[in-house]
């Protein structure tokens, strides 16, 4: 049983390195079939990201040590939050009473070193890039906070493994309400995090509307291979906690717990595949009422639950 166990955790985390750029190409797959296009190849993504890590790396006479360590620090910071997450399973690897707060302050710490290595270039159109992120992202910590806090509330613990887990699934009924106003709030906090419409367009080559491109403008090489594939990674951490929520799982096998979850997860990709098909990005000064949105959404969610926990 013990030997079952422990090759169900290695396929389990093989997948979950695996499935970040497989979700990325059906996004760009659902958005050809709504153009009515083929589109590119499925596994085009990977075709990718082993063509920048055979290539070599340029650098600007004006960085220095940080415009190399943002990449690998950002990509550090999500893989050490994937251990974490329960992102297949209702388990994670390292799960600890209280590591919500560390999974959160690893994405902001990826975040910073991206930011801080935008500006090393010293190019306004990338220093322009890091003040919308950061500005958006501390725009979106407050809903991700205040969600946070109503799954806290309804399986009383502070364990991410057991706030979305099974305990969860027990609580749905009390807290259902609640959830469904969460589940909203956390899929705009989704599309903002990963740079998605109608937060930004990932597609765009214009430096005056882009946000998270106009970031890694000067990265290449593998550099560019650790940003792109962070991205993917990241989108695979928030899209589990969002579909924990949504669709909580009872304590079953691996076995059918995990092929479940990952047909969840691209169903999710097809969706926001087809919110970038069905409406355009927002122009920046409407995007802090769709963040301010997704803040009130979670704080009624709050309220909800807290409430229903005190009667």
């Amino acid at each position: 049983m013990i030997l079952v166990r422990v090759i169900a955790a290695i396929l389990e985390g093989v997948l979950v390195l695996a499935l970040p750029p497989m979700l990325m190409s059906i996004v760009v797959k659902t958005k050809a079939w709504f153009a009515g296009r083929t589109g590119p190849p499925w596994f085009q993504p990977y075709y990718d990201l082993h063509k920048l890590l055979n290539k070599g790396a340029v650098y600007s006479r004006t960085t220095t040590w940080v415009f190399r360590a943002g990449p690998i620090v950002n990509l550090a910071a999500l893989l050490t939050a994937a251990t974490l997450v329960p992102v297949l399973s209702s388990h994670s690897v390292f799960g600890f009473a209280g590591d919500v707060i560390l999974v959160a302050y690893l994405f902001a710490l990826g975040r910073l070193f991206i930011v801080l290595a935008a500006l090393d270039t010293g190019s306004s159109f990338e220093g322009m890039g890091a003040s919308r992120e950061v500005t958006f992202g501390t725009m979106s910590e407050p809903a991700l906070f205040l969600s946070l806090i109503v799954l806290a509330s309804a399986t009383k613990s502070l364990q991410l493994s057991e706030m979305i887990g099974p305990q969860l699934f027990a609580a749905r009924g009390a807290v259902g309400p609640a959830l469904l106003l969460v589940v909203g709030a956390l899929l705009i906090v989704l599309l903002t995090e990963t740079c998605r419409v109608p937060v930004d367009d990932p597609a765009t080559h214009l430096e005056l509307t882009m946000i998270h491109e106009v970031m890694v403008l000067d990265h290449s090489g593998p550099d560019f291979a650790y940003i792109t594939y962070g991205a993917a990674l990241k989108f695979l951490l928030l899209g589990s906690i969002l579909l924990h929520v949504a669709f909580p799982h009872p304590a079953q096998s691996p076995w059918i717990d995990v092929p479940l979850r990952v047909i969840e997860l691209a169903g999710l990709a097809a969706v926001v595949g087809v919110i970038e098909c069905s409406m355009a990005r927002l122009r920046l000064n409407r995007v802090p009422l769709l963040l301010a949105g997704a803040t009130v959404l979670a704080a009624l969610a709050a309220v909800l639950a807290l409430t229903g926990s005190v009667t």
